[in-house]
């Protein structure tokens, strides 16, 4: 399953779930996504040929991540650009999440591992702006 968490005309996230399947391939994010995700599935023998990827110029304006969860279970809250709560998802092993606008915050309710890939390098602080994180009383999760 894949589902896009969108606030007014802005995606958030794009939530690929463990439990998605697709023969071939698919790509899930618009050509003004510096970060691109996709799904291949091919039989044993498919062949892509080997290749070397040419130089080309991008410009990132917004640092966008992926995350793979590799074991556990984390809640991820969504907010908006100006910091207000929106809602809040369950991710659980296998799940794979694209976030690319607003802000977010995460909890982890398992011991959980999570793989990250971001545009690099990491500007420490510089790279975002910390916000206090909605009581968990008022948390809306989404089933």
């Amino acid at each position: 399953m894949i589902e896009r968490i969108k606030h007014l005309d802005k995606e958030l996230a794009l939530v690929i779930y463990n439990s998605f399947y697709k023969e071939g391939i698919e790509f899930f994010t618009p050509d003004d996504y510096s970060q691109q995700i996709g799904y291949m599935n091919r039989p044993k023998g498919y062949i892509i040929p080997p290749h070397v990827h040419k130089p080309v110029h991008r410009e990132v304006h917004y640092t966008k991540e992926v995350l793979y969860i590799k074991s556990g279970q984390v809640r991820v809250d969504f907010y908006s650009e100006k910091q207000e709560y929106l809602e809040s998802i369950i991710l659980n092993r296998g799940d794979v999440i694209l976030l690319a606008y607003g802000g977010h915050g995460f909890e982890m309710l398992k011991p959980t591992e999570i793989i990250e890939v971001k545009q690099g390098p990491y500007a420490g602080e510089n790279d975002k702006i910390r916000f206090k994180s909605i009581d968990s009383n008022k948390l809306k999760i989404k089933k």
